[in-house]
């Protein structure tokens, strides 16, 4: 990790910083562009680091790091703001203070969270009394993180969008959407937010978005992650306390906020569903660590002035919450994996409970379908001239579909780098075999999945993964990976290396290898060996004269019959179709 400290504190010049600083306080401006432009324009990525390099040459509460590089080809920046300063990373990990982790500009186009967040830092070290009340937090900032789409500047892109007059593209410098990448880390910009994200560790992350789809009254959505999958005591505070306290706080700010409005090609009053942040996008991933996970949403339609003060309200009021809830937060972290232990299994596949609702009291406006203007079919209209306050029903219960006992340990054989690399990258804990050593384990094989039939970020994505097991005695190599499960890291490790879970780096295509056949079988060369396979084992024959018996499909495909004793043969490999992840227990 590279890491370089744009501040530094010469102690013996400390008089002259001390009065240096106090005359630049004096004659800085820190009017952000935004403001000038009376709320109608975002920064250039340029301009935004060079705002905060100049905050942290002013103000010492201020500091500016680089992290490593992103596809882009520059690094990843990372601003902090502690009320003592903080001049090295290490500093943030052995803090023990409030950690909130601010990401903007994974989407560049929407910029709501870049100007509301330099406004939000600029304020505090300029008002004592928000010093004082944020004194025993550290707020972290990624200013800008899907830079390669910040220097796609452009002012068309976000078709629906009102406002700013110029922004950034979604894709970043390789096409990538940065918020499907957390757990497959295809690109520079993941593995350096990993890197961010490990060192501040945050009790809180907010993820800062604009949303698409329906039109309402609210200027600001939210999208907590889902409360059942991050489980436990800290589920249920995120759901029962985290939640209603910040709805009820900017209620009385006079902001209404409602659930991320998750419906597409409907009118929301109709009913609509939580969305279900699974571990690719940011909150998903930060939720595998223990984090209370918030994604701002606000509204593509509402005034971009309007969007980032809410913005910029939400996240004051979470720092607030953070405060006031320190130690709660703190106890549920630490307890939340010895937790998820103690239950022996874990679940990995989630639907939507449609027997649980509540009721929102929701604020939209009258929509129908009109004749097109430009097309010969019907359109949605959304009329503002008729809103309505109506009762709707909000799925966010999720039940569970599928669970796996949890292992004591995970085995990956040493030649899987790509993996490796990740779980380096995630700072996942794992000793190396000294010794060729013979061990039992659970096996696991592909059963049956789906492909997607369109690439998808860079993938031909799997779903509906089934496995089979069996026990069986493996041998290893000196330097295979021993990846015991009683880590702060386990949660990520049964996400990734159980196959069947939504985002497994199976299903993320990491292990296609083992789908395919390496060897195989010329029919009429192996027939005589069949014959004497089927004569030497009987259980084989009388099962292979059953199928011949009594399926069809089989009786009536001959190569079917020998692919039957192949498979079931000493010859048939291995590898075919084993994943490459053995389980201890």
């Amino acid at each position: 990790m590279s890491k370089f400290l744009l501040k530094t504190l010469l102690v013996s010049t400390l008089i002259f910083v001390v009065s240096c600083n106090k005359s630049s306080k004096e004659s800085a401006d820190f009017t952000t562009i935004f403001e000038k432009s009376k709320g109608t324009e975002t920064p250039e990525y340029n301009e935004v680091i060079e705002y905060y390099s100049e905050l942290a040459e002013v103000y010492n509460e201020i500091s500016l790091f680089n992290f490593g590089q992103t596809d882009s080809g520059e690094p990843l920046h990372l601003v902090v703001y502690d009320r003592n300063g903080i001049y090295n990373v290490d500093e943030i990990k052995n803090s023990a203070k409030n950690r909130i982790l601010i990401n903007n500009g994974i989407h560049p186009g929407e910029s709501d969270g870049i100007d509301a967040s330099m406004m939000l830092l600029r304020d505090i070290v300029q008002n004592d009394s928000l010093q004082k009340k944020y004194e025993n937090s550290i707020i972290c900032v990624i200013p800008v993180y899907n830079i390669g789409g910040s220097l796609n500047r452009n002012s068309h892109t976000r078709a629906n969008q009102n406002g700013p007059l110029e922004y950034g593209f979604r894709g970043n410098a390789r096409n990538f959407d940065l918020n499907r990448d957390f757990i497959k880390q295809d690109t520079k910009n993941a593995a350096a937010f990993a890197d961010i994200f490990h060192t501040v560790n945050p009790d809180v992350f907010i993820d800062n978005h604009v949303s698409n789809g329906a039109d309402y009254q609210y200027a600001i959505t939210h999208l907590f992650t889902q409360h059942n999958k991050l489980g436990g005591k800290l589920g249920s505070f995120l759901q029962n306390e985290m939640r209603p306290s910040l709805e009820k706080s900017l209620e009385q700010k006079n902001i209404i906020i409602t659930p991320y409005v998750n419906v597409w090609g409907n009118t929301p009053e109709v009913g609509f569903s939580q969305f279900f942040d699974s571990p690719r996008y940011s909150t998903g991933y930060t939720t595998l660590f223990n984090t209370l996970g918030l994604m701002v949403e606000t509204h593509m339609l509402k005034p971009y002035k309007i969007r980032v003060e809410q913005t910029y309200e939400l996240m004051l009021l979470v720092f607030d919450f953070t405060e006031e809830n320190s130690g709660k937060i703190k106890d549920l972290r630490a307890k939340a994996t010895s937790e998820l232990l103690s239950k022996k299994t874990y679940p990995i596949q989630y639907t939507v409970d449609r027997e649980k609702y509540r009721i929102l009291n929701f604020k939209g406006f009258e929509g129908s379908y009109i004749d097109s203007k430009v097309t010969n079919g019907k359109r949605l209209f959304y009329d503002k001239n008729k809103p309505f306050e109506k009762e709707t029903k909000y799925f966010d219960e999720f039940k569970v579909t599928k669970e796996i006992e949890i292992p004591v340990a995970y085995i990956l054989p040493k030649g899987w780098h790509k993996v490796v690399e990740r779980l380096n990258n995630n700072q996942i804990e794992y000793t190396r075999f000294k010794n060729d050593t013979t061990i039992a384990v659970t096996v696991n094989h592909v059963k049956d999945f789906k492909s997607r039939s369109a690439p998808y970020e860079g993938h031909y994505l799997h779903y509906s993964t089934e496995v089979f097991s069996s026990t069986e005695e493996m041998a290893f190599q000196k330097d295979d990976l021993y990846i015991p499960t009683n880590q702060n890291g386990i949660r990520y490790l049964l996400e990734t290396l159980e196959a069947e879970a939504t985002d497994s780096f199976f299903n993320w295509n990491f292990f296609d290898t083992v789908l395919q056949k390496k060897e195989g079988y010329s029919a009429y060369v192996f027939e005589d060996v069949a014959a004497q396979i089927l004569e030497e084992n009987t259980s084989l024959r009388e099962e292979y004269l059953n199928k011949l018996e009594n399926d069809e499909k089989f009786k009536a495909n001959p190569r079917m019959q020998l692919d039957f004793v192949y498979k079931n043969s000493p010859y048939y490999e291995r590898a075919h179709l084993l994943l490459p992840v053995f389980k201890v227990y």
